[in-house]
């Protein structure tokens, strides 16, 4: 059995945001719902236990609820160690894996691999090759020298951390009450053994100061467009949506102008073609497919490309039927198949004033926006070209 622990008994002060900064939003999700997510998707988590404050339990408790996720609250101590130490005598798994609250970018893999480095060795801890050389100083009166400075065999500590708990409480237990640790790789590694390095990934930053929750790395963007005629005998689907009409859109799929010229946008941003390109229309596997579990797949594109979204701007073309009514429904759909929060997209619906291809209701056509970073300086995926 497995039980992650999320550490989120702090207050968060340093970043100066008048609130708790693990209710800060990044893409329209808390750094909370974020972290909490990470762990919440996995299967082979048994159990989640979220250290925090009384304050905080029942936002935090909303929160869980909206990503449909079971956790099990615990009251944070005087320092992180007490804190930690709550959550690990609370837990009932054999092993636990500790996180911070305020790193929500961890990947499943990092997770993965802490989880297996645990089960083999005892101890699986998230480290990274630091980019700087690390310096040891030495002083002779009021000044300072550096005697040594290599990068050999040298890590910048993350989590998550994951060890035998048995042994970690065996730790616990066996520390001096004014020993103080930054966290428990130290405190395992002095009284149980070594601990097993494992990998971590520089993008699995902590946010501490408001600064750190600025975007990082390299921003695009991409354009779409689609069209699709008007004729009798089919369905009008637009953002998931059957909206009632009397003639639907002609295409090999669905015709789901507006999740097409969003895809496409997604897919221009990443250097990743275009929907003809991934889905064509000569492969009689697309034949009538559901463009929400084809966005689905374009959102997978862009993740193993290196990028993660950041949002979407959509505007739909339609002389009739009135769609003011379906906006919300479309976008909650196409949230959910993007994995993004509805905050981060945006849909309108305009009349060409009778002009045109869709103004004289031949058509419906849809532009959209997309925008993707990925916290790399540079491009996630070099080779991404279309």
């Amino acid at each position: 059995m497995i039980s992650a622990i999320l550490v989120c008994a702090g207050k968060g002060e340093r970043a100066n945001f008048g609130f708790n900064k693990l209710l800060k939003e990044i893409d329209g999700v808390p750094v909370f719902g974020k972290t909490l997510y990470a762990f919440s998707s996995r299967e082979d988590v048994d159990e989640i236990i979220v250290v925090c404050s009384a304050a905080d339990e029942d936002t935090f408790s909303v929160i869980a609820k909206k990503l449909g996720a079971k956790v099990v609250f615990v009251r944070g101590g005087a320092d992180r160690s007490s804190s930690v130490l709550a959550g690990v005598k609370a837990a009932k798994g054999d092993i636990t894996i500790i996180h911070d609250g305020a790193r929500p970018f961890v990947t499943q893999k990092v997770i993965s691999d802490c989880l297996s480095s645990a089960v083999r060795y005892g101890s699986g801890v998230a480290c990274v090759t630091p980019t700087d050389t690390i310096a040891q100083t030495a002083f002779d009166g009021d000044d300072e020298y550096i005697i040594s400075a290599s990068r050999a065999n040298v890590y910048n500590v993350q989590t998550p951390q994951a060890f035998d708990r048995a042994s970690l409480l065996k730790a616990f237990a066996l520390k001096k009450e004014d020993e103080t640790f930054t966290d428990e790789s130290g405190l395992y590694a002095k009284y149980i053994g070594r601990c097993k390095v494992s990998a971590g990934d520089k993008n699995n930053r902590k946010l501490t100061l408001s600064e750190d929750f600025a975007p990082h790395g390299n921003l695009r963007a991409g354009v779409g467009f689609d069209l699709h005629r008007l004729v009798e005998g089919r369905k009008l689907i637009l953002g998931g949506i059957e909206i009632p009409n009397p003639k639907g859109l002609l295409g090999h799929s669905d015709a789901d102008v507006l999740l097409h010229a969003v895809s496409d946008a997604l897919l221009s941003s990443a250097s990743k073609g275009d929907i003809g390109k991934l889905f064509p229309d000569t492969d009689p596997t697309y034949a009538g497919a559901d463009s929400l579990a084809l966005a689905s797949r374009v959102a997978e594109v862009v993740r193993g490309a290196g990028y993660e979204i950041g949002n979407v701007d959509a505007t739909v073309l339609a002389q009739a039927p009135k769609l003011a009514p379906h906006i919300l429904r479309m976008r909650e759909n196409i949230a959910a198949a993007l994995g993004v929060s509805v905050g981060a997209v945006s849909v309108k619906a305009t009349t060409e004033e009778g002009l045109g291809f869709t103004g004289e209701r031949l058509g419906i056509a849809a532009h959209a926006v997309a925008l993707i970073y990925s916290e790399h300086g540079s491009d996630a995926d070099a080779n991404g070209t279309s």
